[in-house]
């Protein structure tokens, strides 16, 4: 449907159940209509046109065939039974690297007389044998119910790590050096309603008004209690950005705020204007659906945040992969108070983003398994890489393509290790982050360069001069030192500002 302004759309946004497929070119925007709200806009003169698709997907209803996995007629997508499962199954099989704990209940779990409800759960992936502290990834996926894509996302990336362990260089040397920490369903209560077909978005809180199934509870993407109650959260119970009673009023909400608050330290003053450090530390996404966006806070207002250009750079780092636009949240799309990832900057100063996967809340699995996840995965790892220092480590090159001239020598043999050190990797849908000349590049041994008492050796220009933005680099190792065993070497590139990028493994084999 048409729209005619930025405040214009903010006020679609507090009234109707507004995406994030937001066409700023066309000034158009998806929206999912009652038959009622349709012939309203209809009189009042909007433009708008019916998605024949998405609306017969959305109006399937579906009985769930328990003899069968998935999501009926989505079978790519777990259940959250299933999902749980999937999550415990981990700890089972990696018991030295996962964990899966109870951080809090659902509304139906606390609420007596409904359905049984089920607990807040996160999994923890880190090598348990390195001591901590260690940099922090935060993950969550279905705070809003009907967005399939993203629990399936977040939980395929948790599998994946753990199941690349000790076989993979750069998962190997996350786990050991970083944690990641994963709610891979958010809002469990409302997802269950929502995979047998209803378009359900909220919780499951019913104390609140008469309203439908699909339409009672509360967004607990508007309920955060940092600037909860701001322009773009619904004083209308039954409507689909409805904030709640009070500031994080919602069982679910008070889970979340709770766990990010032990995981991350508070990194920023009081004030709207008090930046963050530059070397904050942390990391964290909400994975949504669908519009194709890596958006960052602020999500209310005009004004820029504090750490704005930081989290632009490492947004597009983020669409280098994915090739979505990354942009503050209230700019390209509309005013939303009280989201998950302003709570998590805003509070405490932590890099924040939230990620619009897709083209639809039910996505295709075709769709999902053929550009969803292989375009979103590399984002995750990079976003668990940049964890340690992600204001400072955006700003800097990739280093890639690591080789070695024999992956496994006997000891005293002197090997060739190669890379590519590249300052341009961003995404450039809304914008062009600027590039500079690569500068430098260095190798450790067994740890990264921040681990004290490491030391690093320098790396040269394959060509004799370091003068491109992307440089192949090369170094001789010399394994005399080195016992017997597997080593892994990390690279690190820095260009001409100053800036190194975050690192990346290799194997050596020492005979």
């Amino acid at each position: 449907m048409s729209f005619s302004s930025q405040a214009d759309l903010n006020r679609l946004a507090e009234k109707l159940d507004v995406t994030s497929a937001v066409d700023r070119a066309r000034m158009t925007v998806e929206v999912v209509l009652s038959p009622e709200e349709h012939a309203a806009l209809i009189r009042a003169g909007r433009q708008v046109e019916i998605d024949e698709e998405k609306t017969r997907s959305m109006n399937e209803l579906r009985t769930q065939d328990m003899s069968v996995s998935g999501i009926s007629g989505y079978a790519c997508y777990r259940t959250v039974n299933e999902t749980y499962a999937s999550m415990a199954q981990l700890v089972t099989n990696y018991p030295n690297l996962a964990s899966w704990n109870d951080i809090g209940d659902s509304w139906d779990k606390l609420t007596a007389g409904g359905n049984v409800g089920d607990d807040i759960r996160v999994l923890v992936l880190t090598n348990k044998s390195r001591p901590g502290p260690k940099p922090r990834f935060f993950l969550m996926g279905a705070i809003h119910a009907r967005e399939y894509t993203t629990a399936e996302l977040a939980t395929r990336f948790a599998e994946q790590l753990a199941s690349k362990y000790g076989t993979d260089a750069d998962a190997t040397w996350l786990l050991d050096h970083h944690e990641l920490h994963v709610v891979v369903q958010s809002n469990p209560d409302g997802r269950r309603i929502a995979e047998t077909g209803l378009s359900k978005r909220k919780n499951t809180n019913t104390s609140l008004g008469a309203c439908t199934t699909t339409t009672y509870g509360v967004d607990l993407n508007r309920n955060s209690s940092f600037d909860w109650g701001g322009p773009g959260a619904s004083t209308s119970a039954c409507n689909e950005t409805y904030r709640g009673r009070a500031a994080a009023s919602e069982p679910e909400t008070q889970a979340l705020e709770n766990y990010i608050r032990s995981i991350f330290p508070d990194q920023r003053g009081p004030n709207l204007t008090d930046p963050a450090p530059a070397d904050a530390t942390g990391v964290m996404i909400s994975l949504h659906s669908y519009g194709g966006w890596v958006l960052y806070p602020w999500g209310i207002g005009t004004a820029a945040s504090p750490n704005a250009t930081q989290l632009r750079s490492l947004g597009r780092k983020f669409s280098y992969f994915n090739g979505y636009e990354a942009c503050q949240s209230s700019l390209c799309l509309y005013d939303a108070a009280g989201a998950t990832d302003d709570f998590t900057y805003g509070t405490l100063g932590v890099a924040a983003y939230t990620v619009e996967l897709g083209s639809a809340f039910f996505e295709s699995c075709t769709s999902f398994e053929s550009t969803i996840v292989p375009k979103n995965m590399p984002a995750l790892y990079y976003a668990f890489k940049a964890a340690r220092r992600p204001y400072q480590v955006a700003a800097g090159p990739d280093s890639l393509s690591l080789a070695l001239s024999a992956s496994t020598v006997t000891q005293g043999t002197p090997v060739t290790l190669t890379a590519r050190a590249d300052d341009t990797r961003y995404g450039t849908v809304g914008g062009i982050e600027s590039s500079q000349a690569i500068a430098a590049a260095r190798y450790t041994i067994d740890s990264p360069s921040w681990v004290t008492g490491t030391p690093a050796y320098a790396m040269s220009a394959v060509d004799g001069t370091f003068n491109s933005t992307a440089e192949s680099v090369q170094a001789t190792v010399f394994t005399s030192g080195l016992a017997p065993g597997r080593h892994t070497l990390f690279v690190e590139s820095r260009d001409a500002n100053g800036n190194w990028g975050v690192p990346t493994a290799i194997f050596l084999n020492v005979q």
